[in-house]
């Protein structure tokens, strides 16, 4: 297998190798740009989908669905809101709105609203908070609408609803459509901010590091013409219907993209420009760099792949819509590292350094940079830094227990979003419970009375955490037409999205059987089951608690095996691994505690853990495949300190830049206005940055050190004199 890559890499470094490459990427690009529309055209941020159809919650809405048909259709919650209190012009308004709504002239789309301009004085006191300020009027829109539908019905209610208002009475569009239709407008122009931002940070900051204009565009002209097909090739699934076009992950691989391959054009770049020093021509020279740096690249790029690979394996479906995306895009990023990197250098030759042009007889190295120096202190005493940077990273990570999870979706939202401050204003003006009710479904074998519901009510008021439990008025509304089924609504004291309230339903679903006989109900011929936000969020958490648990080991195991077959050794994967996995332990607990302390963010998207470890982990294998397989090189000229201090040296430079572009690429996410992928591209940026200085500079090569030369045992090494040496 080294031979035929070998082979491959040498043809790609040819003067008629590289051409073809160039001119094949390119014409990829300029045929599917034309053939496909970009991927965005179907991206959706929609999560109703995202729990497979076995979840109990799942099963629960069927069930409702087929006894009662009329629960279906996507909620929107028009909240109109006046601190100085409603007043009667107000209530006016809302009944003209009331009264459009049942028209001819409303829109198509809408399924079903309450006639509240029919209603008596007292009936449409019951749709205003106690405090008189807000009133809530929800409107129902067909189900199974298409995004732009429900993005242009909330459009017509919002302006409609405003026009009908008087200031300073203020109207909101909240609930799954309003936040569906908000979602669209705020990733409407974050794509292009996303993109322009990578863009010119990455440009800023090759032409700080290596003053030199060429160096700085080959790297994004690569990144271009590889987003162009990738862009495409993801459009492509999403016109066919392959899989769901995550709008998050879209962002997160586009990210991924742009700073994967500034990495791999850094590491080619760095080994050309030193056999440069070495050969006249620049066509050998590449080949010789190829032959070095192809298995760093391989090797790397398969981490970042197999750990994407593994995300197909969780049954929580946000997980799977990314899996295929993400692994889609590692896949051409490591085809471009290891083929058009390489042919856009070598086509540029010498003048790609330019102004800083290497010469034949160059010397290699400076003996007095930073990370020359860095390399011989840390061979000095291996011992204190090893321990030094050991306490520090498990100092940080130690803080990773206090982490508390988020499973609101709409704080993640900004706060001006029109669905947010219409969902806030329900928060804090009508009970916590009310703004997403849980429905109990009770079912037997026998047909029922509403009598017989009666105890079961009382038992279930007698759970902890329960502010109330109502049945419908009239049996049409509360049994079903069989009378084999009966439905009541129940109310939690606290917010339906917080764990707590999670806590409260979770054990009142396992106890029901009990419930069901202290009622007077048989277990044997009923049955409970719970239907709304707060049930969907139990399973959210029950299965990103097996998915992460499952992920996390799945990725360690085969990347430890990865390592293994790349080292060709037993003891070096595991100190490998192991400062990675201590590293994103201290990037987790260092950023959530700036998140609490000096963001003041108590809670953190419960999705974050997941990704960060996929990213941070299969990101962070590269720059210690770099090192390693430097010092390996070394050994072959050295004894195993020196060799140490020459990897540490002669990788030092090009690491730190490329950790340094890829922390500053991630953080561009920070831009996003989704508080995950704000909170997600800080704590990759911050991790990267721990890696790239702390472990790859430090720890890893004091490690190393310690160990000698059972750090590649069993490997054998051949030195200088032609001898293998047992490592």
């Amino acid at each position: 297998m080294n031979r035929l890559f070998q082979r491959f890499t040498a043809a790609v470094s040819t003067r008629k190798g590289a051409k073809i490459t160039l001119i094949v990427w390119l014409v990829l690009a300029i045929l599917l740009s034309g053939l496909i529309p970009g991927a965005r055209q179907y991206a959706t941020n929609v999560n109703g989908q995202d729990l497979p159809k076995e979840a109990e919650s799942v099963l629960a809405s069927k069930e409702l669905e087929r006894y009662f048909p009329d629960e279906d259709g996507t909620p929107a919650l028009m909240v109109f809101h006046c601190s100085d209190g409603m007043t009667s012009t107000d209530i006016q308004s809302v009944e003209k709105l009331s009264r459009y709504l049942h028209s001819n002239k409303a829109p198509e789309t809408i399924d079903e609203t309450p006639p509240f301009h029919q209603m008596p004085e007292a009936a449409q006191k019951t749709f205003l908070s106690d405090d008189k300020t807000t009133l809530l009027l929800p409107v129902v829109l067909q189900d199974g609408l298409e995004m732009e539908a429900i993005n242009q019905t909330v459009t017509d209610l919002r302006d409609k609803g405003e026009s009908f208002l008087v200031p300073p009475t203020e109207l909101t569009v909240t609930g799954p459509a309003g936040i569906a239709s908000d979602t669209i407008a705020i990733f409407s122009n974050a794509d292009m901010v996303l993109l322009l931002c990578t863009i010119g940070l990455i440009l800023i900051l090759l032409i700080a590091i290596y003053r030199s204009p060429l160096l700085a565009v080959i790297p994004l002209l690569v990144s271009g013409i590889v987003y162009q097909v990738l862009d495409r090739l993801l459009g492509l699934a999403g016109k066919q219907q392959w899989f769901a076009i995550d709008s998050q992950a879209l962002s997160i691989a586009s990210i991924l993209l742009f700073a994967a391959l500034t990495d791999y054009s850094l590491f080619v770049f760095s080994r050309f420009r030193e056999e440069l020093k070495r050969r006249a021509d620049p066509y050998e020279a590449m080949g010789a760099a190829m032959k070095q740096v192809w298995e760093p690249i391989f090797f790397s790029g398969g981490t970042v792949l197999a750990a994407m690979l593994v995300l197909f394996t969780a049954d929580y479906q946000a997980y799977l819509h990314f899996a295929p995306i993400f692994s889609i895009t590692m896949a051409i990023i490591l085809t471009a590292g290891l083929t058009l990197v390489p042919s856009l250098f070598v086509l540029c030759g010498r003048k790609a350094f330019w102004p800083s042009i290497p010469r034949l007889g160059d010397p290699e190295s400076k003996s007095g940079s930073f990370w020359s120096r860095v390399g011989r202190r840390v061979v000095r005493k291996p011992g204190i830094t090893a321990i030094t940077v050991a306490a520090v990273l498990a100092l940080f990570a130690t803080q990773m227990s206090q982490i508390q999870y988020s499973f609101n979706l709409i704080q993640s939202f900004p706060e001006e979003m029109d669905s947010r401050v219409g969902f806030e204003w329900l928060e804090e003006h009508y009970s916590e419970g009310e703004l997403a009710p849980t429905t109990v479904l009770l079912t037997g074998s026998d047909k029922m009375e509403r009598t017989d519901l009666r105890g079961l009510k009382e038992e279930l008021e007698k759970q902890e955490g329960i502010k109330e439990v109502t049945i419908a008025a009239g049996n049409q509304a509360a049994l079903s037409d069989d009378g084999t089924a009966a439905r009541m609504q129940l109310l939690f004291n606290g917010n339906p999205y917080d764990q707590e309230t999670m806590d409260h339903l979770e054990r009142i679903r396992a106890g029901s059987e009990e419930i069901l006989q202290k009622s007077g109900l048989s277990p044997d011929n009923h049955q409970l089951q719970f239907i709304g936000e707060t049930a969907k969020q139990v399973d959210v958490r029950t299965l990103n608690d097996g998915d992460t648990r499952t992920v996390i080991l799945l990725v360690t195991l085969l990347i430890t095996v990865l390592l293994a077959l790349q080292t060709r050794s037993l003891v070096a994967p595991i100190y490998m691994m192991g400062t990675i996995l201590l590293s994103y332990g201290a990037a987790m607990g260092l950023s959530y505690w700036i998140f609490d302390h000096i963001f003041g963010l108590a809670e953190i998207s419960y999705r974050i853990p997941l990704y960060t470890f996929v990213f941070l982990v299969a990101l962070g294998v590269d720059y210690n495949i770099m090192l390693v397989s430097r010092i390996r090189e070394e050994m072959a000229h050295y004894e195993l300190r020196e060799a140490v201090s020459q990897g540490v040296s002669r990788t030092g430079g090009v690491i730190s830049s490329a950790g340094v572009i890829l922390a500053a690429t991630f953080s561009v996410l920070m831009t996003q206005p989704i508080m995950e992928l704000f909170l997600f591209g800080f704590t990759v940026a911050l991790g990267i940055m721990m890696d790239t200085f702390l472990v790859r500079g430090w720890l890893l090569p004091s490690i190393i050190t310690l160990l000698g030369r059972a750090s590649f045992w069993p490997a054998r090494v051949v030195t200088s004199k032609g001898k293998q040496v047992q490592s």
